[in-house]
């Protein structure tokens, strides 16, 4: 009987334990949901903003791409519009009225402007001017800024020292323009008498990997010809081309085109060929670097 009793009691004090267990640890979880229920109406506000906010971002971004390509694209068909004229006069005035949307946009305008008014010297040299002060502007891209210095030098080149400053930095390793660069230095250094250092730019032209092929030819060419003392002399302004020979300063300009492909820009219409003379006296108007023999 003792036995019995003794099970029993020890029974119900199991039970009491286990009911006492199963209170505290409901007891702990309605804690704990009235914790978690306050931090979230203290701090919930804040993962909801962050979430507006990236979609908010993420919209507006969206809409500054649309904006920006609906204006590159008003852009281009205003250039269209206006290059189609068959009028000299007409497709400048009509360039004149486009407005670009950008600092990249404005320097794309201000070359087709150049390739307009470079059928006579006064407008070279104001094209010249308007690409070197777009080419100082700040924020504009290195590849347009580039082309745009490359360009006022074609035009109207300036005095040697200034010229061989800017070239320099053109002809730098990986540069997108230092092939045409390095022949402008080449042909800068003919023309101030220096054979041996433009013959030098020559052959580090002839084996560079971002030249042309016409452009590593007229390399070799010019080295021919410098080697076998011809001298280089620009033609009287009367005298004209020679009708099957391209003018001086073409393949470099269609070179600028190939590497160019990102953005076509039309170029300004070629100048007068150079004139070679020969030791002997004699002038025969050819292309810079053609070989006299």
């Amino acid at each position: 009987m003792t036995t019995v009793k003794a099970a029993w009691i020890g029974r119900e004090i199991g039970a009491s334990m286990a009911n006492t267990d199963s209170f505290i640890e409901e007891v702990n979880e309605e804690l704990r949901r009235d914790r978690l229920f306050a931090l979230f109406r203290k701090w919930g506000w804040i993962p909801i903003l962050l979430i507006l906010l990236i979609v908010g971002a993420a919209g507006y971004r969206e809409y500054t791409l649309s904006q920006e390509r609906a204006a590159a694209e008003a852009f281009g068909d205003s250039l269209i519009a206006a290059l189609d004229d068959s009028e000299a006069e007409a497709r400048e005035a009509a360039l004149l009225a486009v407005t670009p949307a950008t600092d990249n946009a404005q320097v794309l305008l201000a070359l087709l402007l150049a390739a307009e008014r470079a059928s006579d010297e006064a407008g070279r040299v104001t094209a010249a001017e308007g690409l070197r002060a777009l080419a100082a502007q700040p924020g504009l891209s290195a590849r347009y800024r580039d082309l745009a210095l490359l360009k006022a030098h074609l035009l109207d080149p300036q005095e040697f020292s200034l010229a061989m400053v800017t070239l320099d930095r053109l002809a730098l390793p990986g540069q997108p323009y230092r092939p045409l660069a390095m022949e402008q230095q080449a042909l800068l250094h003919v023309g101030n008498g220096d054979i041996e250092a433009a013959i030098a730019i020559l052959r580090l032209l002839e084996e560079d990997s971002q030249a042309t092929a016409g452009l590593q030819q007229r390399a070799s060419q010019l080295i021919v010809a410098l080697e076998a003392g011809v001298a280089l002399a620009d033609p009287a302004p009367e005298e004209e081309a020679a009708p099957d020979a391209p003018a001086a300063g073409e393949g470099a300009e269609e070179d600028a085109a190939e590497q160019e492909t990102a953005d076509p820009v039309e170029e300004a219409a070629p100048e007068a060929p150079a004139e070679t003379t020969d030791a002997g006296g004699g002038d025969t108007p050819a292309e810079d670097g053609a070989v006299q023999e």
